[in-house]
């Protein structure tokens, strides 16, 4: 999964393209909900499809969160013995109700990890989204 670094730089700042590239090649990552004025933010699985990412999630705080309010942060994130990447993206969240939707989520192929029955499905609409690649190493340190 290398990446190129300008200057040798510990961070490189990842265009659109290469977000999504490591979001489809992923399955789990984080949702960060609002409601009541609390923030929340649980660990999903996800998968990537036609431009949206798609979550399947049973009843709960998550599923209630957004209900009411649609606006969501997710991040998803790997990190190897030298290297390291995050994504953050910013978007609207929409409980799928209507069968033809629920058909394109099946084809995500998104599947949860835990044997419990998750019959809701969601369709993150991204509005934002960035990364960064990271070289891992010992900090620098000052010298006085």
């Amino acid at each position: 999964m290398r990446y190129e670094h300008e200057n040798d730089s510990p961070v490189l700042h990842l265009t659109d393209e290469q977000c999504w590239e490591l979001l489809t090649h992923s399955a789990h990552g984080r949702i960060a909900t609002v409601a009541a004025g609390m923030i929340d933010i649980v660990p999903v699985n996800f998968a990537v499809h036609n431009g949206h990412i798609f979550i399947r999630t049973a009843p709960g705080n998550k599923l209630a969160a957004m209900t009411v309010n649609d606006s969501i942060a997710f991040e998803a994130d790997g990190v190897l013995s030298d290297e390291a990447w995050s994504v953050v993206v910013h978007g609207k969240a929409t409980v799928l109700e209507h069968e033809k939707e629920i058909e394109e989520a099946r084809q995500s192929g998104v599947t949860p990890w835990v044997p419990t029955l998750k019959d809701a499905w969601i369709r993150i609409e991204v509005s934002r989204i960035s990364g960064r690649h990271f070289h891992l190493g010992a900090q620098p340190e000052v010298v006085d």
